[in-house]
């Protein structure tokens, strides 16, 4: 396949709103690929080479690739900077020139090269990409280098998310979306797109119940539901085990010691491998008695003399990509483990958790607990047990707990009550943050005006629609310092016209729009019903609002898909009454 039909598909796809026509363009672009070809895509469509838990990263800044657009158009930077400003962004200026091309290259040659520029390292490798870049933009059409640059700055930013290639996969083998399910499924086991896509292609939906848990692949993390109190959890599911809630960093962790040197994997919740961030703890890791694993933990920073956990802004200071063994001695690390899915061979996620509890505690038997521990569970059959043991923890300074059912197997990529998170509640109705995505601001009056910036607008994920929807126009919480922060980390986001997934009413269109990257956590008193907002709003039914949103932080740790969904604010508001 010539990559000049894959950019002509992205031109169609960029150009419709709805995401039943996007969904149906990508399945007529897979269906003209090969099996191999499908992986790239797959990979490609959402602006990245490898999965996430390889990453993607060109290092490149939209500097040099306004040196290379000069080059490539003959104009000057400074001509090419006004044309950016103008069009909207650097892809729209190339396809104002035109240029020779000799021949026109394959889905795997602009793979590949682009796979070369991204590898490309060492002294002078800065000037050695930018003369790549240009040779590569050069052998392109102009909408196909428009797609190719875009994907270099990581604005390629179609308007959809891995929910809508799995739709387009099961378009592609069977005409309509019955299969998503069945995909899901398998890409929940195996967090590999590309891979999940090349199978279909190659043998069918029936291929994929040869899709198992694999070492190094990262599986797609279980999640927890929310209630509002002790009484609502034990009403849920009844007799139940409780585990500390910590506030670190959840890692899933593959350990491989079947090869010479034995490896070990850390993947955080998002599926990116932060291996590199953890030197201290791939040694215990590495000596733990078993030939294959794979288990989550929570690591959370500790005080070596009195062996208190350690706020998570201190335990977030190990991730870092520069002085990390200096970090790593200042805030060591110890990983408490909760979960085991893969020992030795044998998927144990069919299993039921008190068995493979049974399993996790076996293999810490004789095991030191400096480093890695199993993490403590109490059972509990009552409400008022529940509720001393989560006011036990909270004076112990931790945040809350997690209850889970003694017999639920491990769901991956699945939030069900299986697990049921029960956090400290703060003064108002709505008892936990809402994790949301940043989709624009509104420049600021009074004594904010010189911070360009006043207020913000967040959304909720709608997975079905595979969309944002507002909830919120927040304008506290925010010292000037961060008021000025936040507008700098929006604008590197900034886009000229509202994203394609983004439902908004347009009363509440914000002056500046961005590109649904950034997750934050609101607080706030209530949810209510909104005449305005979109969140879960339909032609019957109001949508949802956030009554006195404030900001409490940042969520880095999450993409924007794992923001908090419309279905989880429709439990909570009805958990508030």
């Amino acid at each position: 396949m010539k990559f000049s039909a894959v950019a002509a598909s992205f031109d169609r796809i960029e150009n419709v709103s709805g995401r039943v026509e996007i969904t149906k363009l990508l399945a007529d672009l897979f269906k003209l690929a090969t099996p191999e070809e499908v992986e790239i895509l797959c990979n490609l469509s959402l602006g990245q080479l490898h999965p996430p838990f390889e990453g993607t990263t060109f290092s490149m800044a939209e500097k040099s690739l306004v040196s290379v657009v000069a080059q490539l158009t003959g104009q000057s930077p400074e001509a090419v900077k006004k044309q950016m400003k103008a069009l909207g962004d650097i892809g729209n200026v190339l396809t104002h020139y035109e240029w020779p091309i000799k021949k026109e290259l394959s889905v795997e040659q602009v793979y590949n090269e682009l796979c070369a520029l991204e590898k490309e390292s060492g002294a002078g490798s800065q000037e050695r990409k930018t003369d790549m870049l240009e040779h590569l933009l050069s052998s392109l059409d102009p909408v196909s280098a428009k797609y190719v640059a875009r994907m270099v700055v990581g604005k390629l930013r179609l308007g959809f998310s891995d929910m809508t290639i799995i739709d387009a996969l099961s378009w592609m083998e069977e005409g309509d979306k019955k299969a998503h399910k069945v995909i899901e499924e398998a890409y929940n086991v195996c967090a590999d797109l590309g891979l999940i896509g090349k199978k279909i292609r190659e043998g069918g939906i029936g291929a994929l119940k040869k899709v198992t848990i694999t070492l190094g692949i990262p599986v797609r993390p279980a999640a927890a539901e929310r209630a509002p109190n002790a009484e609502k959890v034990i009403e849920k599911i009844g007799s139940s085990v409780a585990q500390p809630k910590l506030d670190g960093f959840r890692l899933q962790i593959h350990v491989d010691r079947t090869k010479a040197a034995a490896q070990v994997h850390f993947f955080s919740r998002h599926l990116q491998d932060m291996s590199a961030m953890f030197p201290d703890l791939l040694k215990p890791f590495k000596e733990l008695p078993v030939k294959t694993l794979i288990c989550e933990g929570e690591a959370i920073g500790y005080n070596t003399e009195t062996q208190d956990f350690l706020p998570f802004q201190e335990t977030a200071k190990r991730r870092r990509k520069h002085d990390i063994e200096q970090t790593a001695s200042a805030f060591p690390l110890r990983v408490f483990l909760f979960d085991i899915l893969y020992l030795d061979g044998q998927d144990l996620m069919s299993m039921a958790h008190e068995q493979r509890r049974e399993k996790l505690i076996a293999m810490m038997k004789g095991v030191s607990p400096d480093k890695i521990a199993v993490i403590a569970e109490k059972p509990v059959s009552s409400a008022q047990d529940l509720e001393d043991y989560f006011e036990q923890e909270l004076a112990a300074g931790l945040e809350g707990l997690v209850v889970k059912k003694t017999d639920a197997p491990y769901q991956p990529g699945k939030r069900n009550f299986n697990w049921i998170k029960l956090k400290r509640v703060s003064q108002g109705h709505l008892e936990d943050t809402i994790d949301c995505v940043i989709l624009g601001y509104y420049q600021g009056a009074g004594k904010r005006v010189h911070f360009g910036i006043g207020a913000f607008l967040v959304g909720v994920y709608n997975k079905r629609k595979d969309c944002f929807q507002t909830i919120a126009k927040v304008g506290t919480g925010l010292k000037d310092d961060e008021w000025r922060a936040l507008k700098k980390r929006c604008d590197a986001l900034a886009i000229d016209d509202k994203p394609r997934n983004v439902e908004c009413a347009k009363e509440l269109t914000p002056d500046v729009w961005v590109i649904p990257e950034l997750v934050c956590a609101i607080f706030a008193d209530e949810i209510t019903l909104s005449p305005l907002h979109t969140a879960n709003k339909t032609d019957t039914h109001s949508g949802f609002a956030l009554r006195f949103p404030r900001i409490l932080g940042y969520r880095d740790d999450k993409q924007a898909p794992e923001a908090t969904e419309v279905n989880e604010i429709q439990r909570l508001y009805d958990d508030q009454y």
